[in-house]
């Protein structure tokens, strides 16, 4: 089955090296032509468009940086849609919007799936990443050998947009931490502790995170280097606060850590590295939040393995 995979960036780029790591017949698209020609040294195959592309394939992927661009994309690549095609949205997108393509897709006879990723660049790469899916259950049975081929653990979420809203908790989640990470490392500096000391005292005890034991490294490092930026996390908790606004739920924390990002964003503009938010911690205190010993930025020592369909507890206990 050939596979057509749009928008080759930070996480895009490490997707479909998973997929033409495994042995995947690729096509691939994007608008950087640098990075297409990479691809294409590697064994796959350039298409100059989204519609060259979906005509060529039986599945084509997306993955691009906001609702806006898959809606241009999708625009090019619907006409080529035809029954037996399958559309996969890896962006981290609106509920809403995913739905609303998707039915144009499910309209023409083809099959619509949004499985956004989550777990960090260094997993994407590694093929180690968590996927989760929202479509019908015989569609996720059928695109689950492929997704077993970019990810780790494979969830499926329910129907098209469940995977989307779930993505964005998660993301709000991880912006959280990152914030109070922030505030707890600054706070331990100013009141003489030491650093690494600090570091490990979150890290064995119940403030721990996963936000803790990847990003506080590269902030303590200096690099603050994620892969990740300021206007990246303000587009995630903005989708945040789509789907709770929708919902009725009154949020708090939310507001706060979007005014928080963006001054931020403000300050050191919008292609500045996430971490870097403790640069407003710094300022305020004069303390440079760095430690000796930790690395530049985030690798995987998990060995790639193939991947598997989680399957929730309490679906595990009612079957």
């Amino acid at each position: 089955m050939r596979v057509g995979f749009i928008g080759l960036g930070n996480v895009g780029g490490k997707l479909a090296g998973s997929l033409l790591r495994n042995g995947v017949e690729l096509g691939v698209c994007d608008l950087d032509a640098e990075r297409v020609a990479g691809f294409v040294a590697q064994g796959a195959t350039g298409a100059d468009d989204p519609a060259q592309l979906m005509r060529a394939c039986k599945v084509v992927i997306t993955c691009l940086p906001s609702p806006a661009a898959s809606d241009a994309v999708m625009r090019q690549m619907l006409p080529e849609m035809r029954p037996g095609k399958t559309w996969l949205e890896m962006s981290t997108t609106d509920a809403a919007e995913v739905q609303r393509l998707g039915a144009l897709v499910i309209e023409r006879g083809g099959a619509a799936v949004d499985c956004p990723v989550s777990g960090g660049c260094h997993r994407a790469a590694t093929g180690n990443i968590s996927i989760f899916a929202g479509c019908e259950r015989a569609t996720f049975d059928r695109i689950l050998p492929l997704l077993t081929k970019m990810g780790r653990r494979i969830l499926h979420t329910g129907p098209l947009g469940s995977a989307s809203v779930l993505k964005v908790v998660t993301n709000y989640l991880a912006t959280a931490n990152l914030l109070s990470c922030c505030e707890a490392l600054a706070t331990a500096g100013a009141a003489g502790m030491d650093l690494n000391t600090a570091y490990e005292a979150i890290r064995i005890s119940s403030g721990t995170s996963f936000v803790h034991e990847t990003e506080s490294q590269v902030i303590l490092n200096g690099s603050r280097d994620i892969s990740f930026t300021m206007d990246l996390v303000k587009k995630d908790i903005g989708l945040f606060q789509q789907v709770a606004d929708r919902a009725g739920v009154p949020l708090e924390i939310n507001p706060l850590m979007m005014r928080i990002i963006d001054d931020g964003i403000a300050r050191y503009g919008a292609r500045e590295l996430s971490p870097n938010i403790v640069r407003r911690l710094e300022e305020a205190t004069g303390i440079a939040i760095r430690a000796p010993g930790f690395p530049p930025e985030m690798a995987d020592d998990e060995p790639e393995a193939p991947g598997y369909e989680v399957v929730p507890r309490n679906r595990q206990a009612a079957e």
